[in-house]
């Protein structure tokens, strides 16, 4: 068998209707030779019908039935896609390949739609009241099949069996001229208003290659019609949660089928009643109240009128919308506020439910609760504006707020002064003071320049761009805040950027002083101890004669200082000689 050419094809190939069907032809050149072309065609009957011809990397399609269903794969494989019954035939695979001959194979394809698309049609509806005979549920459908398949019908999950009287499967069957089967399946059932939210379906029984399978078609419902029994009539969202200002639907609802028409009422006096029917939905039986109000609340009625057989019947709720109201905050005293003073805010509101009350600046920070808020030792920082929260808690969204200004009165008091600012002479510099005062207070300064004024709560605060003069450098600035009340002024100390080099010049000039002195107090005290320098009460010797010894080093200390005006020092016998004759010379007292 290897020394000559050979085709290998599967034998059968199921695909389901729909599908893509992938037909291999494997062949052997001996010598690993190559083939001239390969073809493939069907039978139709007892005729060949050419597909394509392949030669090399070209495909030539020469039937138009299956135009652009056809493709060849590397391995040489034909695929048809979207497959029909009709497909079901033998395809036939022909390899040339020169000196080697030719050589061909056939693979039987073999269609087969599987019964998993039972088509269920539900009836329309039945009026289970008027039954007489059994109605129609749904139908079944199951098409080209084979062999011959099985329906059976199932309600909420549970297979049907014929019973007399209350439910009846008959079925009908069709052979097509493809060989195929198609199977029709009636369900009739006695239903009651219990079934209306039952769910009917159908399953295939069939067998594919030699195994029994199922499918089950999609569920339905039927629609059964009942009168009313029951009505029922609800406030969304919870009465209990309505509050004005609030979006509310009542809602009717009866449990016939179809639904019957809604009528809407509320009772205005004793025993007379408001038609609200115009503005609800009388077939969905909702009314809609929009923005409600306090004068909302009541008892609201609806009623049902079942058109088969004239049965009225009706429903009453109590709406109560809740409110907060009357927020009112008391002060007291409520005199004008002084700082120092103590004051005491209360809240009082009237709801039908329980309040809570909190009290928050103007900030929007919580700073008390309780219907009550004391501030004590009020300054002009205290001043603010004051919201009593009043909450319903038991109504998520409840509330309401109310403000009050606490406003502290007094003159001005400056807070911040740019004192004492150190400037250069000509410069430009930015003289700042910022007070706090009510009533606002305005801001004067006692030099000319550009002021800037801003307002941040009870604070004023003013910036004077100013150049630096000779005058305004030794005098300095004034601020000058006023209102009705009071003045309140600060001074503004100018210092000059140099006086600080100059004291830490001086301060190293004393620090050497101190060292050289401490020095020279060292070698006098040397000298003393070695005998070299005399001491008597007189405490005084010429050293200007000529036997004094030059090396002799006199020093007197003394609290006043160098006559420098007169340039003359005394000598020891009373003398005064000029200051040029006194260098190196000097006198000590012990």
């Amino acid at each position: 068998a290897a020394s000559k050419l050979a085709v290998s094809m599967p034998a059968v190939i199921e695909v389901e209707s729909g599908g893509t069907a992938r037909i291999e032809c494997n062949f052997y050149i001996p010598g690993n030779g190559s083939y001239t072309y390969i073809n493939w065609s069907y039978m139709d009957r007892n005729n060949r019908v050419r597909l394509c011809r392949i030669m090399g990397s070209e495909i030539l399609e020469e039937n138009t039935d299956y135009k652009g269903r056809l493709s060849v794969g590397e391995d040489k494989a034909l695929s048809i896609s979207r497959v029909t019954v009709q497909d079901a035939r033998t395809f036939l695979c022909q390899v040339e390949a020169g000196s080697h001959g030719m050589g061909e194979n056939h693979t039987e394809l073999h269609v087969y739609t599987v019964p998993g698309s039972p088509l269920p049609s539900p009836h329309g509806g039945t009026p289970c009241s008027r039954l007489s005979l059994l109605p129609q549920i749904a139908q079944c459908v199951s098409r080209n099949s084979f062999p011959l398949p099985n329906i059976t019908w199932h309600k909420n999950g549970e297979q049907l069996q014929p019973e007399e009287k209350m439910v009846k499967i008959p079925a009908t069957l069709t052979r097509e001229s493809s060989g195929l089967y198609t199977v029709s399946s009636t369900l009739f059932a006695h239903v009651t208003r219990e079934d209306r939210n039952s769910l009917y379906h159908c399953t295939v029984h069939y067998w594919l290659r030699g195994q029994r399978r199922a499918v089950d078609s999609r569920r339905v419902n039927v629609t059964v019609f009942y009168p009313a029994q029951h009505v029922k009539l609800q406030v969304m969202p919870s009465p209990a949660l309505v509050k004005e200002g609030d979006d509310v639907k009542l809602v009717c609802e009866a449990d016939g089928n179809p639904a019957p028409v809604f009528s809407f009422y509320k009772r205005e006096l004793e025993d007379s009643w408001q038609d609200l029917t115009s503005l609800a939905d009388t077939n969905s039986g909702v009314l809609n109240l929009h923005d409600v109000n306090k004068s909302s609340s009541g008892l609201y009625r609806c009623q049902t009128l079942d058109l088969d057989d004239m049965r009225q019947l009706e429903k009453d709720v109590e709406l109560v919308v809740n409110y907060i109201e009357g927020v009112h905050v008391k002060m007291e005293p409520s005199s004008p506020l002084q700082e120092g003073d103590n004051v005491r805010l209360s809240c009082n509101a009237h709801s039908p439910v329980a309040l809570d009350y909190q009290w928050r600046d103007e900030k929007g920070r919580k700073v008390a609760e309780g219907n009550q808020l004391f501030l004590s030792n009020l300054t002009f920082e205290t001043s603010s504006n004051f919201s009593c929260k009043v909450i319903a808690p038991s109504v998520p969204g409840l509330e309401q707020s109310k403000q009050v200004a606490v406003a502290v009165q007094g003159k001005p008091r400056i807070v911040a002064i740019s004192s004492p600012l150190y400037v250069r002479q000509d410069e430009v510099v930015n003289l700042t003071c910022k007070a706090i005062a009510f009533p606002r207070p305005s801001v004067h300064w006692n030099v000319n320049g550009t002021a800037h004024e801003y307002v941040e709560n009870q604070h004023i605060a003013s910036n004077l761009t100013v150049r630096v003069s000779h005058d305004l450098l030794r005098a300095g600035a004034m601020c000058r805040v006023s209102n009705a009340l009071g003045v309140s002024e600060k001074h503004i100390q100018l210092l000059d950027q140099k006086t600080p080099e100059s004291k830490g010049v001086i301060i190293v000039a004393i620090i050497v002083c101190i060292l050289v002195v401490a020095v020279l107090g060292s070698v006098i005290y040397f000298l003393h101890k070695k005998g070299k320098i005399p001491c008597g009460r007189a405490g005084k010797q010429d050293i200007t004669k000529p036997e004094a010894r030059k090396d002799k080093i006199v020093v007197e200390v003394k609290s006043d200082k160098l006559s420098e005006e007169a340039g003359l020092l005394q000598g020891a016998n009373g003398e005064k000689r000029p200051a040029a004759d006194q260098v190196g010379q000097s006198i000590v007292r012990c």
